[in-house]
C-alpha cells in the first residue's frame, strides 16, 4: 500500500508547477494562491551522516528516506552553532551567530525578532509552530548558564552525567518521546481542522526533541542529559552488526580543547565496547522514532491531498557525537555534531537529487522567503537552496556560483574552554579557536579522513594559513571571542550579585557539584582570580570623560 501512494505523490509532484525561479527572483508582494505551502520539520541531535551511505545502512528512516528517493538531499549541510539556542537563533534569522550574539542556551534572539516565519504571515501565509522553539533568550537552567559564563576558568569539573542507556520494560512501546509525539498529533490536527479549509498557502513547523539524549537522575554520578532512552520497538529498527565502534585518541594525545569537552561531558574514564555500542545503537533507535513522526506529517499531507502542493523540509539544529572522539552530545566542530540532515521535498523540486555543496542552516530563512515569492533582505548571512534544488536550474555552472564554497559555524557556550570557529570549504575542515593564537588550530582533509582523526595543520601550513586569512575575512574571529569573554564576565558578576550572600552554597552544588565540593574554596578562588581582570565598560567611559573634560 505504501509503495502504491508513493509512486502516486511521486508522479503528482513531478507534475506540480515549479515554486518559481529560485534566487534570482524578487518575489510577489502577495505569494498566494500559486505559492505552495511550507512543512519545516526540525528534530534536535540529529546526526546528518545518518541520511546517507554508508551512515543510513546502521539503521531504517523510510520517510527520510522517501524524502530522499522524492526530493533532493543535501549532503554536506552544517548547523552553525552546534548547541540548540544559538543554532536555532540562525536558522531562524538567517544571521550568523556573531551577528545575532546568540552567544549560549540562555542567549538568543530577542522575543520580538523578525523571523522568515513573520515575514511570511505578513506576505499572506497562514502560519503556525508546535513544539520545540527554543531560538529566544532566557531558557535552560541556572548550571547551563554559569558553566557558559566560567569556561575560561583555569579549573575541570565534570558538568555532565556519564552516558548511559535505558530501556523500558514495555518492549512495544511506540511512543516512547511522549511530549513530541504530542506535539506532531497536534500539528496533524491542525492540518486536519483548520489548514485544509485555507484559501491561502500555509507555513507549519514543528519542532522535535528527540533525538536529543533524555535528563538523567538528579543525584549521584548520572547527572543532567545524559541517558539514551528507547524501547526494543525501535532497537530492532537498527542493524547492530552495522554499527561502527569509533577510534580514540589517546587522553594524553587528545587537542586541548577536545580533552577539556571529554572530561566535562564525564567521559574520560573508562568504557567497555559494549557500552559505547549499546549508547549508539539506543541514540540510533532514537533517530528511528524520530522518522516516525516525520512520516506521520508527511501521511496526513497525502491523506489530506495536499503533499502535491507543499514544501516539506526536514533538517535538525545539530548533531549527536554519540561517543564519537570520547564524547556524546553536541558542542564540537566535529562531524556527528555538526553535520546536520536537510533534505527538501515538493513541487518544483528535484527527485532523487543529492548535492554535494557545502550549506548550513542559515540558508533555511532565504529559502522560506523565496518559495513564497518574496525579496530577500540584503543582508542575511544565507542564501535560498532553491536554485540547488528547483527543477528551474539545470546549469550547473550557475548554481555553483549561486552559493558561496564554504559555511561557518561557531561555538561559545558550555563544554569548551575557548571560542571556536569552523571553516568548511569542499575537502577541508579549518577550527580555530579563541584568539587564533593562544590555542593551536585543527586542519582536517574530510576527502582522506572522514572520521578527523588526524589533524594536519602543522603539516600542511600553507593551507591553513590561507585558509585562516578566508576565515578571518569573514568574521574578525579574535574580536568575538573577546566580547564573548567580556560578556561572559559581566553576566556571570550580575548573577552573583543577584544571589547575595548564597552565592557559595548555590555555586557549589551546581551540575559540578560532585567535583566542587571536595575543594570548594579552590575553585571560588579560581573564579576570584579570573574576575580580577574584568574591565566595567561603563567604568572606563566615565574615567574617559574626566581625562576629556
Amino acid at each position: 500500500m505504501l509503495l502504491l501512494w508513493v509512486c502516486v505523490v511521486a508522479t503528482s509532484a513531478l507534475a506540480a508547477p515549479s515554486p518559481g525561479a529560485g534566487g534570482l527572483r524578487q518575489g510577489a508582494v502577495q505569494a498566494w494562491p500559486d505559492a505552495p505551502n511550507v512543512v519545516l520539520v526540525v528534530s534536535d541531535s540529529f546526526d546528518g551522516r545518518l541520511t546517507f551511505y554508508p551512515g543510513s545502512q546502521v539503521v531504517k528512516l523510510p520517510f527520510i528516506n522517501f524524502m530522499k528517493a522524492h526530493g533532493t538531499s543535501f549532503l554536506n549541510a552544517y548547523t552553525n552553532s552546534p548547541i540548540c539556542c544559538p543554532s536555532r537563533a540562525a536558522m531562524w534569522s538567517g544571521l550568523f551567530t556573531h551577528l545575532t550574539e546568540s552567544w549560549n542556551n540562555f542567549k538568543g534572539l530577542d522575543p520580538n525578532y523578525t523571523t522568515w516565519m513573520d515575514v511570511m504571515e505578513k506576505h499572506g501565509y497562514r502560519t503556525q509552530k508546535f513544539g520545540k522553539l527554543d531560538y529566544t533568550s532566557g531558557h535552560h537552567s541556572i548550571s547551563n548558564r554559569v558553566e557558559a559564563w566560567t569556561r575560561d576558568v583555569p579549573f575541570l569539573l565534570r558538568q555532565e552525567g556519564r552516558p548511559m542507556v535505558n530501556l523500558i520494560s514495555k518492549k512495544t512501546k511506540v511512543r516512547v518521546m511522549e511530549g513530541d509525539w504530542k506535539n506532531t498529533d497536534r500539528a496533524i490536527n491542525w492540518l486536519r481542522k483548520e489548514a485544509i479549509s485555507y484559501t491561502q498557502p500555509f507555513v507549519l513547523y514543528l519542532g522535535l526533541n528527540l533525538p536529543h539524549p533524555y535528563p538523567s537522575p538528579s543525584s549521584g554520578e548520572n547527572f543532567g542529559s545524559s541517558t539514551f532512552h528507547t524501547s526494543l520497538y525501535w532497537l530492532k529498527k537498527v542493524s547492530y552488526d552495522a554499527i561502527k565502534i569509533p577510534k580514540w585518541s589517546p587522553l594524553s594525545e587528545m587537542h586541548p580543547v577536545d580533552y577539556y569537552s571529554s572530561y566535562t561531558k564525564n567521559c574520560t574514564g573508562k568504557f567497555t565496547e559494549k557500552e559505547i555500542k549499546n549508547i549508539r545503537a539506543f541514540y540510533y533507535a532514537m533517530c528511528a522514532e524520530t522518522d516516525a513522526m516525520l512520516g506521520e506529517i508527511i501521511l496526513a499531507l497525502r491523506q489530506l491531498d495536499l503533499l502535491q502542493k507543499t514544501i516539506v523540509i526536514y533538517t535538525s539544529d545539530h548533531g549527536e557525537l554519540a561517543m564519537e572522539h570520547r564524547q556524546f552530545y553536541k558542542m564540537s566542530m566535529y562531524e556527528a555534531s555538526a553535520h546536520v540532515p536537510l533534505l527538501i521535498m515538493g513541487p518544483g523540486i528535484k527527485a532523487n537529487l543529492q548535492v554535494p555543496n557545502v550549506v548550513s542552516l542559515v540558508d533555511i530563512y532565504p529559502t522560506m522567503l523565496d518559495i513564497a515569492g518574496i525579496p530577500l533582505p540584503q543582508n542575511l548571512s544565507g542564501y535560498s537552496l532553491l536554485p540547488l534544488s528547483s527543477e528551474m536550474f539545470r546549469n550547473e555552472q550557475k548554481v555553483k556560483n549561486l552559493h558561496p564554497p564554504w559555511i561557518l559555524s561557531e561555538f561559545h557556550g558550555c563544554n569548551v574552554n575557548a571560542s571556536t570557529y569552523m571553516l568548511r570549504t569542499d575537502q577541508w575542515k579549518y577550527i580555530a579557536y579563541s584568539d587564533g593564537a593562544s590555542v593551536l588550530p585543527q586542519l582536517f582533509d574530510l576527502s582522506s579522513d572522514p572520521d578527523e582523526l588526524t589533524n594536519i595543520a602543522t603539516k600542511f601550513p600553507e593551507v591553513t594559513s590561507y585558509l585562516d586569512q578566508k576565515l578571518r575575512s569573514i568574521i574578525n574571529y579574535p574580536k568575538v571571542s573577546a566580547s564573548v569573554q567580556q560578556y561572559n564576565k559581566e553576566q556571570f558578576i550580575k548573577w552573583k550579585q543577584s544571589i547575595g550572600q548564597n552565592y557559595s552554597n548555590v555555586i557549589a552544588n551546581l551540575r559540578w557539584h560532585q567535583d566542587w565540593l571536595k575543594k570548594p574554596r579552590k575553585y571560588e578562588s579560581a573564579i576570584d582570580q579570573w574576575l580580577k581582570t574584568y574591565s566595567d565598560p561603563k567604568k572606563n567611559l566615565n574615567k574617559n570623560r574626566k581625562i576629556m573634560f
